[in-house]
């Protein structure tokens, strides 16, 4: 049986940004994590940051195949923006890279951190824009900026599942759904 050894290299790799984070991982860790020689990662990848953006690729890959998962075509456009938006940031908090990822952008500010957290939210905010689009032509939702929309329902739901939660307590499913609802969808207008 033979060895898959970027394969290693890119477990051991994903494993020390996990612990460590970006900044405080090196070629040696993983090499040695990875029980390969450090010239066998170059072989693979040129630097660090090749071979994190590989780890970032997949991990955007996976958040997406989890969004689709949660897509329903019989649902609403409500309910499946709900669906959709509750599972990627599920996936967010459940996943130890990206835990690691946020905690090291707000304490350090790690550029190649913000950079990669930056393309997490582009291919997030690209995905609600898609089933946005979607919903304006199927005559589910009125004409409306797909960018900005995305950007607000997003920002919303990361407040309330994450900045909420700081000070009070976290709110249910069913809850975050309603709220939703009621500012987003029907407004506050009698």
């Amino acid at each position: 049986m033979a060895i898959d050894r970027k394969q290693l290299i890119i477990d051991a790799a994903t494993k020390s940004f996990s612990l460590f984070g970006y900044k405080a991982t090196t070629m040696d860790q993983v090499a040695k994590l990875a029980n390969v020689g450090k010239g066998t990662i170059y072989t693979f990848f040129k630097n660090k940051d090749e071979l994190f953006d590989e780890i970032v690729t997949t991990l955007i890959k996976d958040m997406k195949e989890s969004a689709e998962e949660a897509m329903d075509p019989n649902l609403s456009f409500f309910e499946n923006v709900h669906n959709v938006l509750f599972r990627i940031l599920e996936f967010r908090k459940k996943h130890q890279l990206t835990i690691k990822l946020f905690q090291e952008e707000k304490d350090m500010g790690t550029p190649a951190v913000s950079e990669v957290i930056q393309k997490v939210e582009n291919a997030v905010l690209n995905y609600i824009m898609g089933i946005i689009q979607g919903a304006m032509d199927k005559g589910e939702i009125k004409k409306c900026d797909p960018e900005i929309t995305a950007f607000i329902i997003l920002k919303l739901y990361i407040s309330l599942i994450f900045d909420w939660e700081k000070h009070h307590r976290p709110l249910e499913k069913e809850e975050i759904a309603d709220l939703f609802e009621s500012y987003l969808f029907k407004g506050l207008s009698t």
